[in-house]
C-alpha cells in the first residue's frame, strides 16, 4: 500500500496559492489575470498595489461592493444582463474599469430596481471609502477616488504573486 504523505509546502505552491486566491476571489481566468498583471507592471509605483487597484475597479466588483449584488457572481450577472449604467450609458461588460467620478446607477426599470433593492435590504456590508452610495429611488454609487491597496477586501500578499508572475 502506498500512503500519501503531506510534506512541507514548497515556495512555488505558496506563491501559486496566493495567485489562485486572487483569481478565484475576483472571478477571473488566467488570461485576464495576465492582462491585468501586465497593465500593473507598466504603471508607475508598486506593482502589487496597482494590480489590486485594477481588480477593485472592475465594474462587477464595484457593483458588489456597493451592495447591489449579494455576491460577485450575482453582480457580474446584473451587469451582463444590462441592469447597470455607468454615467447614464448601459454597460454590459463586467470587466469594465471604472474611473474617478463615474456614477454607477441601477436602470430605472421595475425588474432592475426590485432585484437590487432586495439585495440591498439583505446585505449589510460596509461601503468602502473610495465609493459613495446614495439611495434615491434609483440607487446609485459614485467613485470618489481610485482604490488603493488598503481598500482591497482580500488579505493577500501581493509580493508572492509578483514573484510568481515575474518568472
Amino acid at each position: 500500500m502506498h500512503v500519501f504523505r503531506r510534506g512541507k509546502q514548497t515556495d512555488y505552491a505558496t506563491h501559486l496559492r496566493e495567485k489562485q486566491k486572487v483569481k478565484h476571489f475576483f472571478g477571473i481566468l488566467e488570461r485576464q489575470f495576465r492582462i491585468y498583471f501586465a497593465e500593473a507592471t507598466r504603471s508607475k509605483g508598486n506593482t502589487g498595489a496597482s494590480l489590486l487597484s485594477l481588480l477593485e475597479r472592475r465594474l462587477d466588483n464595484v457593483v458588489h461592493r456597493l451592495g447591489f449584488g449579494q455576491s460577485r457572481a450575482q453582480a457580474r450577472q446584473l451587469v451582463a444582463h444590462g441592469h447597470i449604467t455607468v454615467n447614464g450609458r448601459r454597460v454590459d461588460i463586467p470587466s469594465y474599469l471604472v474611473s474617478v467620478g463615474d456614477v454607477i446607477r441601477v436602470k430605472n426599470r421595475v425588474k432592475s430596481l426590485k432585484a437590487v433593492q432586495d439585495n440591498m435590504e439583505e446585505s449589510s456590508r460596509p461601503i468602502p471609502d473610495f465609493l459613495m452610495l446614495s439611495t434615491t429611488p434609483s440607487p446609485e454609487g459614485r467613485v470618489t477616488r481610485l482604490p488603493g491597496s488598503e481598500d482591497a477586501s482580500l488579505p493577500v500578499n501581493t509580493q508572492l504573486i509578483i514573484e510568481l508572475c515575474s518568472r
